[in-house]
């Protein structure tokens, strides 16, 4: 018996012992490790490598973007001093009242957006409306649709709004503040009502009914213990609202009208000239705005992620 068992595990263990060579299973994968290596690190470097090569420029003491003649602040200081490298002046004003109609769209947009949103989360987390799960796809229509369908679509209505204005009340209206502001809380409505979602999806209903139980009604119950609760999520997706409110393009300028340019349209106004180190600068800073933002925003999301709230 003793023998047998030894020359068992003599066979058994031959093969490890003594290998032939590498299996095409195990060459498969080396293969495949390597490939889950180097797919993660050639997407990264694909989507921010050009944004890094923005920023370095940035600080190029050059005014063109093919060759480094050294570090330098001058286009920063060209943004705020109003100097475009001692040539020519830089439309400072232009920028500032970009910048002010930017902001201005995004806080009025993200106060509406954060509102609405919270209430469609509230109503499609706590409620059994007819036709929920119809209206839950809905809301991800703005997420996953193009942004230039969005564009074209607000800018027909608009139209047809205004053409039907003019028909019936002789009042002729046009694109505005209040045609982006429509269409910017139209697509962050979404944004927020899943990140406001998410949050109560990570909430315990039982201390809403134990609130009930001990005698509040539905308005203390939400202003005590839901809106408490849910406040984090709140934040980070009006932070969020804010962020694409600011960053949009393309929807901005389909419905835009006179003295409504917002930054990112003047940015693009400014490379459809020329392609200046101030445009570099300018950029790096939304940049930087943007990713403190969202950075912020999903910092929010995740405190106290690992932690339930429990009763008892």
């Amino acid at each position: 018996m003793g023998n047998q068992a030894m020359s068992r595990t003599t066979i058994g263990d031959t093969p490890l012992s003594q290998p032939q060579g590498m299996q095409p299973g195990m060459m498969v994968r080396n293969v495949g490790k390597v490939g889950l290596i180097i797919a993660p690190l050639f997407s990264y470097f694909f989507l921010w490598a050009p944004i890094l090569l923005l920023v370095i420029f940035s600080f190029n003491d050059s005014r063109g973007v093919d060759t480094w003649r050294g570090f330098t602040l001058r286009w920063y200081q060209n943004i705020f001093a109003g100097t475009m490298g001692g040539e020519a002046r830089f439309a400072t004003g232009l920028m500032v009242n970009a910048l002010t109609n930017t902001l201005i769209i995004g806080l009025i947009s993200t106060v509406i957006a954060t509102v609405i949103g919270t209430m469609v989360a509230l109503s499609l987390a706590r409620s059994n409306l007819p036709g929920k799960k119809i209206l839950d796809n809905i809301l991800y229509l703005p997420v996953v649709i193009p942004e230039i369908t969005q564009a074209v679509s607000l800018a027909i209505f608009f139209n047809l709004v205004f053409d039907y204005i003019d028909s019936s009340t002789g009042v002729h209206g046009t694109p505005g503040f209040g045609t982006i502001i429509i269409g910017h809380v139209a697509f962050n409505i979404s944004y927020v009502a899943i990140v406001v979602r998410a949050r109560l999806a990570g909430m315990n209903p039982r201390l809403e009914e134990a609130a009930n139980d001990l005698g509040a009604n539905t308005w203390q119950t939400f202003i005590r213990i839901t809106l408490p609760l849910i406040l984090p999520g709140i934040v980070a997706g009006s932070l969020l609202a804010l962020t694409l409110s600011m960053d949009d393009l393309v929807i901005t300028f389909f419905n835009s009208g006179i003295g409504t340019t917002t930054l990112p349209v003047f940015v693009y106004g400014l490379i459809k000239t020329s392609v200046t180190p101030e445009v570099n600068a300018l950029s790096s800073l939304m940049l930087v705005f943007s990713t403190v933002i969202v950075g912020f925003s999903l910092y929010l999301q995740n405190r106290n992620s690992e932690r339930p709230h429990n009763i008892g």
